[in-house]
């Protein structure tokens, strides 16, 4: 096995850039790895990197570790040669591609996965310190100085940040064929938003297990398949795009991957067109009073109100209802305040500029009924992160409660 630890510089990317080439022909194994991880020898310990490896396995994946401990996801070269054969087809064709986004998760690593399939070779944004407009625009100049079409994959953070600076770095995306977002779900207004800029943007539904994205806009990939199982609506996927399993750990393994399947821990639903819309993880569906409220719904009520940047919505014990909903707000202007000053838990902003709470709950009663109303509402300067760009809800619970 291959390990190759990431600084979110240009070299690094090469490097595993090379190192993929050679494993997805057979070669060893890779295991990308952020370098400023933490929890770098926790994870490395857990996955071994000396003790056997699986059958079948190219790369390994370590998962942010949204739902508990981190997991290596075993993927293998069909997997990944699949998954970017079939986004190419969706598409529009084989392109050259701008990597935008740390490569030791799969959205990132696919992106290389692509170029190596597309034999083209990709630009790369500098991610050493933070992501910035003038770098986008800077690595995306000599991929668009070629022959398209032209593909670029970022979360919604980062298109959120193109779009409030504009100049070199927005008018450098409104120049991709196709912009994929992923890692996080993109709220209405943000997709409005690029919609009205120009921006050709393909939200994807995906994960580690899958390879990265299998359902663009609504609609599973070419020999991917989707259902809906038990009342709560929870997505299962199969299809070649699967991985292996998890690293040293059959049981986890035996239970994520049943039948050829792969059971996700996310609710949707499908609408008449066959689309599919992912509700949000099925554990943070709030039951409060008896009622199931997908908090994804709730945020979608609250993004639509004018003067809200973006909104997360989340379920705190409650001695009365058993859940609460409550809701962190970001106003898109504010007054007074830094963060630390009032607001919910120390990350108030002073006081809002737009909606009041009043507003903001007479918009979610009239869209989802009363008992989606949130019961608390705290405006903040900016929502917690983890991992490639995912709102970190755990940390938002906390400040909430």
């Amino acid at each position: 096995m291959r390990e190759v630890l990431l600084d979110g510089r240009p070299p690094g990317v090469a490097e595993l850039t090379e190192a993929l080439t050679d494993a997805l022909d057979g070669g060893p194994a890779v295991l990308p790895l952020d370098a400023a991880n933490p929890r770098l020898d926790r994870l490395r310990a857990g996955i071994a990197p000396d003790q056997p490896l699986e059958p079948d396995t190219a790369v390994i994946v370590a998962t942010s570790g949204s739902t508990g401990a981190a997991k290596g996801v075993l993927l293998s070269a069909g997997a990944l040669v699949a998954s970017a054969d079939a986004t190419h087809t969706r598409l529009g064709g084989p392109g050259r591609w701008l990597v935008a986004t740390p490569v030791q998760y799969v959205g990132g690593l696919q992106v290389l996965v692509r170029s190596l399939r597309a034999g083209t070779v990709p630009g790369v944004v500098d991610l050493s310190k933070s992501f910035r407009a003038d770098s986008f625009a800077a690595a995306a100049a000599p991929v668009l100085t070629g022959s398209g079409p032209w593909y670029t994959a970022m979360v919604p953070t980062q298109l959120r940040q193109l779009l409030d600076e504009g100049g070199a770095g927005l008018a450098a995306l409104c120049q991709f064929d196709a912009v994929i977002i992923g890692a996080a779900a993109l709220s209405t207004q943000l997709g409005d938003r690029a919609a009205d800029a120009g921006v050709r943007v393909v939200r994807a539904y995906g994960m580690s297990e899958t390879a990265s994205g299998c359902v663009y806009d609504g609609m599973p990939l070419d020999g991917v398949r989707v259902r809906l199982a038990g009342d709560a609506g929870r997505v299962e996927i199969s299809g070649p795009v699967l991985a292996n399993g998890y690293r040293r750990a059959p049981e986890l393994t035996a239970a994520a991957f049943v039948d050829g399947w792969f059971v996700t821990g996310d609710a949707g639903v499908r609408h008449a067109d066959g689309r599919l819309e992912i509700l949000g993880r099925t554990d943070d569906l709030i039951n409060t009073g008896g009622v199931k409220v997908a908090p994804v719904l709730v945020e979608r009520a609250l993004g639509a109100v004018a003067g809200v940047r973006e909104a997360c919505v989340v379920g705190v014990p409650d001695e009365r209802w058993g859940q609460a909903v409550v809701a962190a707000v970001v106003p898109l202007e504010r007054v007074g305040g830094t963060a630390g000053d009032g607001g919910a838990g120390g990350g108030g902003v002073g006081e809002p500029v737009g909606p009041s709470e009043d507003v903001l709950r007479d918009a979610v009663r009239a869209e989802l009924g009363r008992a989606a109303v949130p019961k608390r509402i705290g405006f903040v300067r900016e929502l917690p992160l983890r991992g490639p760009g995912k709102i970190d809800r755990a940390a938002v619970r906390d400040l909430l409660s």
